[in-house]
């Protein structure tokens, strides 16, 4: 499946919800959230038929978003549907990882390929201070259960100015002392992140360099994956940077995103897309479903323009799935 541009669209990452249990100061408000009315989100049944569908248009690769995954009951029995569709190569899960200690053996008998762990700072204060809670020692047991069983572990980490700064060499001791994935997202004006100034990739790695010395471009980024990866000696992990601002990859994007309540959004920025779930739920059959995704992707935008006009379609974050 190509847009018009050319570029290959085989990668879906799917918001199962739009409820969190932490209230991370860039994706979600405090106090006063509306959530999507229960009717109104997805089922099961009815995203495992859309990656269906969208796998017989050449998706590949999904990963489950949220709001949080884990506060949806029985988010592996998804995880399972998905994992044994036709033509889906690998299915990951993006958690803030406070369950993730007692779903890891599950997450990995059901084939889950890689997940995620949304961490900003490994330091008590700061993390309550960005996440409005105290639970990371369960993000850390976590950690260490999906250590333990040998998955693939990234850890994202977005950089905001004044707030997590000092954290950053903190976060990369992850992947000296172990085999994980660290990688420095740069903060995008979406929803709540435009009251805050992001950390440019390039100072980061300055950063980085003046603690661990130079670092050595990876040959290469992985297929479907915006993150360009560093190694540093003596690091068992890697370091990543997705640089949406200061180093635009839009001409390789090929992702869509389906919200939790069944819009198929083709760009972070804009409001281009269309409402799947009314088609899901009025009788239209899978080709009617396949004409109108093939029709909506031709108009995905060539680029966003955050930098130029930081306004959006109005959705936060949290709305969006990542």
């Amino acid at each position: 499946m190509k847009d018009i541009y050319g570029r290959e669209l085989d990668y879906l990452r799917i918001s199962v919800t739009d409820r969190c249990d932490l209230r991370c100061m860039y994706c979600m408000p405090g106090e006063s959230v509306e959530y999507i009315p229960h009717r109104s989100i997805l089922t099961y049944e009815e995203i495992a038929r859309t990656v269906r569908i969208m796998a017989g248009l050449g998706v590949k690769k999904v990963r489950l978003t949220g709001g949080e995954p884990f506060v949806r009951r029985d988010i592996l029995t998804l995880v399972q549907m998905i994992r044994q569709t036709d033509g889906i190569q690998t299915v990951g899960i993006t958690t803030n990882g406070i369950t993730l200690g007692d779903a890891a053996d599950k997450l990995k008998d059901i084939g889950a390929d890689s997940v995620n762990i949304s961490l900003d700072s490994a330091d008590p204060l700061t993390y309550r201070q960005i996440t409005g809670h105290d639970c990371l020692d369960k993000v850390l047991n976590g950690i260490d259960k999906a250590l333990s069983l040998d998955m693939h572990i990234k850890l994202n980490c977005v950089p905001v100015r004044g707030i997590n700064e000092k954290d950053i060499c903190g976060l990369a001791e992850f992947a000296r002392q172990f085999p994980i994935d660290v990688r420095y997202i740069e903060l995008m004006p979406i929803g709540c992140g435009r009251q805050l100034q992001g950390v440019p990739s390039d100072e980061v790695l300055g950063v980085l360099e003046r603690r661990y010395g130079k670092a050595v471009p990876q040959a290469g980024s992985e297929i479907s994956s915006p993150a360009v990866y560093h190694s540093f000696s003596g690091f068992r992990g890697r370091i990543g940077f997705i640089s949406p601002m200061s180093h635009k990859f839009c001409m390789g994007c090929n992702r869509l995103r389906l919200t939790a309540d069944g819009f198929l959004k083709l760009c972070l920025q804009y409001p281009a897309g269309a409402d799947l779930r009314r088609h899901l739920r009025d009788g239209s059959s899978d080709e009617d479903i396949r004409e109108l995704i093939l029709e909506t992707v031709k108009k995905k935008p060539l680029e966003h323009s955050f930098v130029h006009d930081p306004s959006g379609d109005g959705r936060k974050m949290f709305q969006i799935g990542g």
